[in-house]
């Protein structure tokens, strides 16, 4: 008999109140300029916003461990204009949100794009799109978007995923679920054959890839410290290579059923994902398409710039993958 674990732990949420934030830079968010301006304004971020992201990336919470991501609650997000009726849509704004941003990526390590993620762009503005409701995008509406570890797939996946919230929806929640509250859930065996490369997956969607897509080299679900591993997971995507790691995945699934937690963002909430530690997923909404549809800007963020130097150009990285 293996250990219970609490059900549904809340993700931590850190009221950040009043942040005299300096005005953004006048450049382009995503060019060195504004990047250099958002590191610099990490030194302005209320005491309680900083150590938040300095306890996500060492796994805790008022030093106890943590669910894997944080909202911090309140932050400046400016003069906000109607969504936009696609992310890539030109829109006429101030750059209050994109500085709050990428200020808390700066703390985390290094933003990115990827190329086929809305052409690359660093702050990216995750809105409905009619034509992929029914997808399994983050542009999606009408479906749940399944639990998932952000681009499962990839050799530079990021370290920490950052949501910033312009414009809440309040059916629309964010599921999430740590490693460490689905660890104790599983037997012994199952962790044992998560953590051999007995599994594949695909390129996700927007990557060009999708359920129909060529399986990619085997993989393990779980590496490293076995007590605190590294999870990589896409509830559609991966699939067991033979039968007893198709029934692991199947414990791993249901663990994750089971112990989920949710939080609905509302305007001024940065949502932090460790990618490492926390799967994550959204329930579905109607989505109207008028100019008040929930509206998030999004950046991705790497420890270290390195790895990915042979498949990136600037912070873009453009690595390709098999159709």
């Amino acid at each position: 008999m293996f250990q219970s674990v609490v059900r549904h732990r809340p993700v931590s949420i850190v009221e950040i109140g009043n942040w005299d934030a300096p005005s953004p830079p006048n450049d382009a968010p995503g060019t060195a300029a504004f990047l250099s301006g958002a590191g610099y304004a990490g030194a302005t971020l209320p005491t309680a916003a900083h150590h938040a992201l300095v306890d996500l990336a060492d796994g805790l919470h008022n030093g106890l461990p943590g669910v894997g991501a944080v909202v911090l609650r309140g932050l400046p997000v400016g003069t906000v204009p109607p969504t936009p009726d696609r992310p890539t849509a030109p829109v006429a704004k101030d750059h209050v949100s994109e500085l709050t941003l990428l200020t808390a990526a700066r703390i985390l390590g290094q933003p990115v794009g990827y190329l086929p993620e809305h052409g690359g762009d660093i702050v990216q503005n995750i809105c409905p799109a009619a034509a992929d409701a029914s997808r399994q995008t983050s542009t999606s509406s009408r479906v749940t978007l399944a639990f998932h570890t952000e681009t499962a797939f990839h050799p530079h996946r990021p370290r920490f995923l950052l949501l910033l919230c312009l414009r809440g929806d309040d059916a629309a929640h964010t599921t999430l679920c740590s490693i460490d509250d689905i660890l104790p859930a599983m037997s012994a065996e199952t962790r044992t054959i998560l953590g051999e490369p007995r599994f594949h997956t695909r390129a996700d969607e927007s990557f060009g890839g999708g359920s129909h897509s060529s399986f990619l080299e085997p993989m393990r679900v779980l590496s490293g410290d076995p007590d605190h591993p590294t999870l990589v997971f896409d509830e559609e995507l991966t699939e067991g290579i033979d039968d007893p790691a198709r029934e692991a995945l199947a414990e791993l699934a249901a663990a994750i059923s089971a112990h989920h937690t949710s939080v609905v963002l509302q305007q001024g909430d940065l949502l932090a994902v460790d990618n490492h530690r926390c799967v994550h997923g959204r329930s579905p909404f109607v989505a109207r398409f008028d100019g008040t549809d929930r509206w998030l800007q999004r950046t991705f963020v790497v420890s270290d710039l390195s790895p990915s130097a042979g498949e990136r150009v600037g912070r873009i990285i453009n690595t390709t993958f098999a159709a």
